[in-house]
């Protein structure tokens, strides 16, 4: 593509616009002075003409008719400069056309530096851009593809006859087709399978712009997706061949925790050992759980799970848990919607966020359990008066392993990976966890669902 082939609308030309010159009326005085001197010396030498020739009249409209076509003259002169010379110096001219004259040429020479400017900052932008090894693609208000850089023929295949050609025509990937039309629902862009070379992958960002227009960036993450790949693998694997040792060692100390015969001293420490292992067994579990959850290897999503049955259970669950720290749990079911999903999956991700509140509330806390739901979305939410959260800390919160108080977690027992799990579990339900929190006043977590997943 040549720089001919950008819009130029699609920059901002603030800068770049020509300054319009400020309002000063001296000048335009000064030349109507001018004009009015013309004419009146004009009417003078023909009013002395007509009185010696006795035909005054006659020579005072000669007069007006000449200066009037001095005028004509003038404008003339003024476009054919404007039609036929716009490159070359303006004509001669005195009087207010004059100063007319002299304010176009001024304006047209700060309009075509304001022009060669814009031209640089495009090609400089385009050669720029041409140089990324990742795609750039510009998108028209018609969802055509108007112009890419050469990376885009890379990563996305494209070709020159593709100009001016309907995008989804050129990427017709079912998945890019529904993210393109549904852009809000995924801030974080796509990956996909790459069409281009097998066994690779591309992240595909679309950012609308201008004129309902739209900026399509792609590159290579086949190398991040290996790594992430291994990672799992490992994760996966070490945490399945740590259950073995983790039930054998639990089971001896059991065992040895049970005989008569030894000592205090030895007791307690089987019965730290046994805490311990049961920590180490929970955090193998949680990790595996994670693990199948990324690779999305649990039960179909499509399943009903009767909200008000499932409530009910984990409430129940929680009234237990909660007897060692006093809290008032209170439950809120404000929807008679259902959920389609896993239930073995929302159950757990809700568990996490009903004990965490319980965890992390100081004893004698007041915790609200709740389901609701509007016309766009379904929300169960958990709710405590607990000490809040730093704003700082929210946007980590769903890391793996990333603690707001790494000695308060350990005394909690947690293995921070609880909201991680709970951020996977919602991703594939269509959901995500949105979280409010202050200082001193406590903490609301929330799992919001699209409407497509709540059932009457």
């Amino acid at each position: 593509m040549n720089l001919k082939s950008l819009n130029f609308k699609r920059f901002n030309l603030k800068n770049l616009q020509p300054q319009r010159l400020p309002p000063n009326t001296l000048p335009i005085w000064r030349d109507l002075v001018k004009d009015l001197r013309l004419c009146l010396v004009l009417l003078i030498i023909a009013a002395v003409i007509g009185l010696l020739s006795h035909a005054l009249w006659p020579c005072l409209v000669i007069a007006l008719v000449l200066f009037i076509g001095l005028q004509f003259r003038a404008f003339y002169q003024i476009y054919y400069w404007i039609r036929f010379q716009p490159e070359q110096n303006p004509p001669e001219l005195s009087g207010v056309l004059g100063e007319i004259l002299y304010l176009l040429y001024r304006y047209q020479r700060q309009e075509k530096q304001a022009k060669t400017e814009l031209i640089n900052t495009i090609a400089r932008a385009q050669t720029s851009i041409s140089a990324l090894q990742d795609a750039v693609v510009l998108i028209d208000s018609k969802q055509h593809l108007e112009w890419w850089n050469p990376a885009a023929e890379q990563v996305l295949g494209l070709k020159a006859v593709d100009v001016q050609r309907p995008v989804l025509n050129i990427i017709r990937d079912p998945e890019f087709a529904h993210y393109f039309e549904n852009l809000h629902d995924y801030p974080n862009g796509i990956k996909l399978d790459s069409w281009v070379k097998p066994q690779h992958f591309i992240q595909c960002e679309v950012t609308p712009f201008g004129d309902h227009e739209f900026l399509l960036l792609a590159y290579d993450i086949t190398h991040l997706h290996r790594l992430e790949q291994m990672r799992k693998d490992f994760v996966a694997n070490v945490s399945h061949e740590l259950r073995t040792p983790l039930t054998v060692i639990s089971g001896y100390l059991e065992m040895l925790g049970e005989q008569q015969d030894v000592s205090a001293r030895w007791q307690r420490a089987f019965k730290q050992m046994q805490q311990q292992t049961r920590r180490m067994n929970a955090l193998v579990n949680d990790l595996l759980l994670l693990s199948r959850l990324e690779n999305e290897e649990l039960t179909n999503k499509d399943q009903v799970i009767h909200m008000a049955s499932l409530l009910n259970e984990l409430f129940d669950d929680a009234q237990a848990y909660n007897s060692d720290y006093g809290h008032t749990l209170n439950l809120h079911i404000e929807s008679h919607c259902n959920l389609l999903g896993s239930k073995l999956e929302i159950a757990s991700a809700f568990s996490n966020l009903i004990t965490n509140a319980i965890k992390y509330t100081p004893k004698g806390g007041v915790i609200h359990i709740g389901w609701s739901s509007d016309q766009e979305h379904g929300y169960f939410y958990v709710e405590d008066n607990g000490i809040g959260i730093e704003a700082y800390h929210i946007p980590r919160l769903t890391e793996r392993f990333y603690r707001v108080d790494s000695a308060r977690s350990r005394d909690s027992g947690g293995t921070g990976l609880g909201l991680a799990i709970v951020k996977h579990v919602l991703a594939q339900h269509e959901g995500y966890l949105d979280i409010q929190s202050k200082i001193g006043q406590g903490t609301t977590f929330k799992a919001v669902f699209a409407q497509s997943r709540l059932v009457e």
